[in-house]
C-alpha cells in the first residue's frame, strides 16, 4: 500500500498500524530525537492512518497540555523548511498521554484501557526512561493485563554498569519478554554509513577480496566529541568513557568492520557473526596494558575559541576523581581474517571537534618504483565518515599534473558524500530508521543479549586490570587530541592517527 508524503512523492507505507508507548515522553532524548523522528516518519507517509501514541510521563498534564508542548518540541528540533503545517496537525491529533508514576503498578491500568479503546494492533513499548526502571516497568506492564503476543520492547544502551549489572536488567526484560520481541537500541547502528558498510563490505568485490590481513595493515576508528559533560556529571563519573561509548558505539562499528561475511540478511545471520568478533576480541593483559591502551582526562583548555574548565573543575565535580575521558587502545581480532592486523580505536571529550569515522589503511605495494621521498603516501585508505557529515571516500594516488612534476604522486579522493549525493533526497535520522524498523518487526539493526554481554565481558576485564595498577588518567588539554602518550602509542608502530578531515 502506498501514501504521499508531505511533498507529494509516493512512498512505501508500512503494512499494519502500529501504536507506540512512549515512557519518558517529556524526557530530553524523546524531545530531542524520538519526537522529531516520529513526525519525520509521519511526514514521510511512514506511519499508517490510524496509528497512535501514547505519552507517559510522571508530570501532571492534560493531553492539551502534552500536544502544545510536543508542538514546542516540534519547532525548536525541526528545521523550518521540514515543519509542514499540515503533517504537524495530522502528528498531533495522533496523541494520547497519561500520567504515570513508573514505579506503581496501579497506574498502568490506564494503558490496558487505552489500548481496549482501540482495535487489536501491535503495540511497540518505547522506554525511553533510565536503565534501572526497565525492570520494574516491564513487570508493571505484565501484571496489569496490559500486554499480549504482540507486543515490543524498546531500550536504550548502555545496559547496566558492567556484565553483571547488565545481565541483571536483561533478566528483568526477559523474563517478560522473549528476546524475538526485545529491541536494544545503539542509534550509531541507525546511521546511513553505517548501514552502508554491509552493502560496501558485501555488494563490492572490489573490496570483498581485498578486506583480510593480505591487504589491510591496520583500521581506525575515532569518536571524537567536542563538549565536556554538559552537566552529566552524576551519571558520567561513574561511567567514564570506556563505559559510555566503548562498550557500544565503539565495538558495534569494530564488529561491522570485522565480521565475516552473513549468509543472508537475517537479524540473527547478522548478529551471530558479531559475536564472533567480539569473542576473538583480545584481552588486555600484563605489558600490554601499559603499551597498548591509554587513559585521559581533560584538563583546563579552549574550545571553540572560549576558555573551558577541566574535568575536576566542571560544576558539581569530584576533585578527586580518576574517571577517564578519554580511551585511546591497540587491540587485535584474534583469527585467520585479521591475524596481525591492529584496530586503533579512540574516543573522548573536549576534542578540537565533533567526528566519528572509520579510516582503513590498505598495504603498500610490494614493489614500490617512484619517487623514494613520497613513499609514504603509497597506500589506499577508506575513509567511512559517520559525522558530522556521513560519506565514504577512498583514497587513491594519481599523476601530479604538469610539465615540471615528472611522476610525483598527488593523493586525491574518490569521494561519495551522502549530502551532495542525496541532495534531493533528505538524509533520516537515525533514529528514524531505528523506530521504523521497530514499528516493522525488524531486529537486523539492533543488538542482541548475548552481543551485549560479550562486550560488557571483554570491558570489565580491562576495568579490572586498570583497578588493580590504580593509576591515574593522563591529563591533556581541553581542545587536543588527547593525551601525548596516545599519539606515541601508534607511532611506536611506525604510523599516525588519521586527522587530515
Amino acid at each position: 500500500m502506498s501514501h504521499r508524503n508531505a511533498s507529494g512523492a509516493k512512498t512505501q507505507e508500512i503494512q499494519e498500524t502500529v501504536d507506540l508507548a512512549l515512557f519518558g515522553a517529556l524526557g530530553d532524548l524523546s524531545q530531542r530525537k524520538l519526537l522529531p523522528a516520529l513526525y519525520h516518519l509521519d511526514r514521510e507517509g511512514l506511519l499508517a492512518d490510524d496509528t497512535r501514541l501514547l505519552g507517559l510521563a510522571r508530570q501532571n498534564l492534560e493531553l492539551d497540555a502534552f500536544k502544545e508542548q510536543v508542538r514546542t518540541t516540534l519547532t525548536r528540533y525541526t528545521k523550518p523548511v521540514e515543519l509542514d503545517d499540515t503533517v504537524l496537525e495530522r502528528f498531533l491529533a495522533r496523541l494520547d498521554y497519561v500520567r504515570l508514576d513508573f514505579t506503581q503498578t496501579e497506574g498502568y491500568n490506564a494503558i490496558r484501557q487505552w489500548r481496549e479503546t482501540r482495535r487489536p494492533s501491535p503495540l511497540v513499548i518505547y522506554l525511553a526512561v533510565g536503565a534501572s526502571l526497565y525492570g520494574d516497568i516491564c513487570r508493571h506492564l505484565q501484571r496489569s493485563d496490559s500486554l499480549d503476543e504482540s507486543c515490543r520492547v524498546v531500550v536504550e544502551k548502555p545496559i547496566g554498569h558492567d556484565l553483571e549489572s547488565s545481565a541483571d536488567i536483561n533478566d528483568a526484560i526477559g523474563d517478560v519478554f522473549p528476546e524475538s520481541r526485545i529491541y536494544r537500541i545503539d542509534h550509531y547502528l541507525g546511521k546511513e554509513t553505517v548501514q552502508n558498510l554491509i552493502a560496501l563490505r558485501f555488494a563490492n568485490p572490489l573490496f570483498g577480496t581485498q578486506w583480510n590481513q593480505n591487504h589491510i595493515s591496520h583500521v581506525e576508528i575515532t569518536v571524537a566529541e567536542k563538549v565536556g559533560i554538559e552537566g552529566r556529571w552524576g551519571y558520567f563519573d561513574q561511567a567514564g568513557q570506556l563505559r559510555d561509548m566503548v562498550q557500544n558505539h565503539l565495538l558495534q562499528l569494530l564488529c561491522l568492520i570485522a565480521m565475516e561475511p552473513p549468509s543472508n540478511l537475517d537479524a540473527d545471520a547478522i548478529r551471530d557473526e558479531k559475536v564472533k568478533v567480539l569473542k576473538a576480541l583480545k584481552p588486555f593483559t600484563g605489558e600490554a596494558l601499559g603499551r597498548d591502551v591509554v587513559r585521559g582526562q581533560y584538563t583546563v583548555g579552549n574550545s571553540g575559541g572560549k576558555n573551558v574548565p577541566g574535568y575536576l573543575e566542571e560544576e558539581g565535580a569530584n576533585t578527586e576523581s580518576r574517571t577517564e575521558t578519554f580511551v585511546a587502545m591497540k587491540t587485535e581480532v584474534a583469527n585467520w581474517r585479521w591475524a596481525g592486523v591492529p584496530f586503533y580505536l579512540r574516543t573522548g571529550k573536549r576534542m578540537p571537534e565533533k567526528l566519528s569515522q572509520i579510516v582503513i589503511h590498505f598495504r603498500q605495494q610490494p614493489h614500490y618504483i617512484f619517487d623514494p621521498d613520497q613513499r609514504g603516501l603509497a597506500t589506499n585508505k577508506l575513509i567511512i565518515r559517520l559525522q558530522p557529515e556521513e560519506g565514504i571516500a577512498l583514497q587513491v594516488l594519481t599523476k601530479d599534473s604538469g610539465l615540471d612534476k615528472g611522476m610525483r604522486l598527488r593523493p586525491g579522493p574518490l569521494h561519495l558524500d551522502f549530502n551532495d549525493a542525496f541532495s534531493k533526497s533528505r538524509i533520516p535520522d537515525a533514529y528514524e530508521r531505528l523506530l521504523l524498523e521497530a514499528m516493522k518487526g525488524q531486529q537486523y539493526l539492533f543488538v542482541r543479549r548475548d552481543e551485549v554481554e560479550h562486550a560488557w565481558r571483554w570491558c570489565d576485564h580491562l576495568i579490572a586490570e586498570w583497578e588493580a595498577r590504580e593509576e591515574p588518567p593522563r591529563r591533556y588539554p581541553a581542545g587536543s587530541w588527547g593525551p601525548v602518550a596516545s599519539i606515541a602509542m601508534i607511532t611506536q608502530d611506525g604510523r599516525s592517527w588519521y586527522e587530515d578531515y
